[in-house]
């Protein structure tokens, strides 16, 4: 028969078990926590960003960003599976100039590649080819200086003849200079089979459609999908 000493001893013995598998389970369920965040941090660490850089084009100009090419990118490593966000940089008008004054604020994150699409709209107004070649230049300067380790894809880009043969050929020739001097891949040109396609572009004569943007795409996936890993 339990004394009242003996009850209260047998009382203070369950209490202190009680308090022992609160401790073990409080424990238990912090470090299941910690796991959990370290998981989730690794998680986020091990994504990948392409960075499209340019004007119009890549933001998709008159059509929905999902169904532009950098869009469609997305999709594309989406279905497949890939840890791989896609950054729309693209900014209707925006010259090499222009590039190369915003870039900063698009490198705040590390770019495992970046595509970098940029002057058409130079070459509709004229600007001298030679400093269209020095900001494509000074922008893979940029993006080099900061990340050594990203790879860059120069896309390149033709023009209409309007501003005379001489002009148009010069043009055309910067982005395998610049893809040469600075040993980036480089897409000879980014709208073959759209360019001056009626039936491809919007009536602007200039901007692919929906159907448009989906053949340029293919023109550019081979060349992102042998650089990703």
């Amino acid at each position: 028969m339990f004394t009242s000493r003996n009850s209260s001893t047998l009382l203070i013995s369950l209490f202190l078990s009680a308090v022992l598998l609160s401790s073990c389970g409080s424990s238990t369920e912090q470090k299941q926590t910690e796991a959990i965040a370290a998981d989730s941090s690794e998680i986020k660490t091990e994504q990948k960003t392409i960075l499209f850089f340019g004007n119009s084009l890549t933001a998709a100009y008159g059509i929905d960003q999902e169904d532009g090419f950098a869009g469609l990118t997305q999709a594309r490593m989406d279905s497949l599976g890939l840890n791989y966000r896609v950054i729309n940089g693209g900014l209707s008008g925006e010259t090499t100039a222009g590039g190369l004054s915003r870039l900063d604020w698009f490198l705040e994150d590390e770019p495992t590649i970046f595509v970098l699409e940029l002057g058409g709209n130079d070459g509709l107004r004229g600007i001298l080819p030679a400093e269209s070649k020095r900001n494509l230049n000074g922008i893979i300067d940029k993006v080099r200086a900061k990340y050594p380790d990203t790879k860059i894809i120069l896309a390149g880009m033709q023009i209409p003849p309007n501003m005379g043969q001489e002009y148009t050929e010069e043009f055309k020739s910067i982005y395998p200079e610049v893809a040469s001097e600075k040993n980036v891949t480089l897409i000879p040109f980014l709208l073959e089979n759209v360019g001056g396609i009626p039936e491809l572009n919007l009536p602007d004569g200039i901007h692919p459609t929906e159907e448009g943007h989906k053949i340029v795409f293919e023109t550019i996936w081979p060349y992102i999908e042998s650089l990703i890993n």
